[in-house]
């Protein structure tokens, strides 16, 4: 399994904007579909977007639709989710995911095999 450490979560203002990272264990990042996931305190666990493989496929909850943008380079092993014009509704644990799922990336938990320790997202009004 790969190993993931989430970074780059914090405190920001409604409006503002955070980038998190997801640094992945291993040489094998490249096989694995990548996805985004939140939880909300009192909430389940939701998806917020996801990458292919290659990352030539992405997708997005309506509710993070061009707002946030999802990436990766497979050189340095980094999953990537940059969020703009953030929201109070935008707090939340972020946990990045990998899946080894055939196919393209899923939007179901489910489909993932490893998961990082996550990492605190604080949007104030």
């Amino acid at each position: 399994q790969v190993q993931l450490v989430e970074s780059g979560g914090g405190l920001v203002q409604a409006g503002g904007s955070l980038r998190l990272s997801c640094a992945a264990s291993g040489r094998t990042f490249r096989m694995y579909n990548m996805g985004w996931f939140r939880q909300a305190p009192g909430k389940e666990r939701e998806f917020v977007a996801a990458i292919s493989r290659g990352g030539g496929s992405t997708d997005y909850a309506d509710s993070v639709k061009g707002r946030f943008t999802v990436s990766r380079d497979n050189a340095k092993n980094t999953l990537y989710l940059q969020m703009n014009s953030l929201k109070p509704e935008d707090t939340a644990v972020y946990y990045c995911a990998a899946g080894t799922n055939l196919g393209g990336p899923s939007t179901y938990p489910e489909a993932y095999n490893s998961w990082g320790q996550g990492t605190q997202v604080t949007v104030s009004s």
